[in-house]
């Protein structure tokens, strides 16, 4: 996994994460507890899966909002991206939430000052419940210095993360004979 995610603090998150979702492809979002993470908080979020309102931010930490040179509090996450970048966000947003895969992004912003910043982008997302609209965390880190706001977002590359699977108990089939003739097993993928 080191490979795939550059940043410290990112791979502390992703660690953090795949060990809450235990075998499950993505964790509740009640079971991770702030406390084991405080140190990361500032830099994390949770956005709402609503594609239409542009994936708004439910939470927002104080250095990402200190970063942004504003509360993002309901914002659009994706209105952050600029370009073809914005339609490609919306895209990976859409597959991390909808299909549970964890996704690490490399993304550019323009600072105050006229430059660009390097970041790393993580995206992790909630196992779906009933009745409870999907939501996914995520945390944005700088890879060098921050100079003032950042503005104009870019993607320069992205990969899915392949968290390992761990041990799986041995599959149990059940044949069920729904009509004469049609049999229905489940259990399999």
């Amino acid at each position: 996994m080191g490979w795939t995610v550059k940043h410290p603090s990112n791979q502390e998150f992703f660690a953090y994460w795949d060990k809450a979702r235990g075998h499950a492809a993505a964790p509740d979002r009640n079971t991770l507890a702030p406390e084991p993470i405080r140190h990361l908080l500032s830099d994390i979020f949770v956005l709402a899966y609503d594609p239409r309102a542009g994936y708004p931010f439910r939470v927002a930490g104080t250095r990402l909002c200190a970063r942004l040179g504003r509360d993002v509090k309901g914002e659009s996450f994706t209105a952050l991206f600029t370009g073809e970048a914005h339609r490609e966000m919306e895209d990976l947003v859409g597959i991390v939430a909808e299909e549970t895969l964890p996704t690490v992004a490399g993304v550019t912003a323009m600072t105050s000052d006229g430059g660009l910043l390097p970041l790393e982008l993580l995206l992790l997302p909630f196992s779906p419940r009933a009745h409870t609209p999907l939501s996914l965390t995520g945390q944005i880190v700088a890879l060098g210095d921050v100079a003032g706001t950042l503005s104009q977002f870019s993607v320069t590359s992205w990969r899915h993360i392949q968290p390992d699977p761990g041990p799986r108990g041995p599959r149990i089939l059940r044949k069920i004979e729904i009509a004469r003739g049609l049999l229905v097993y489940e259990g399999l993928r």
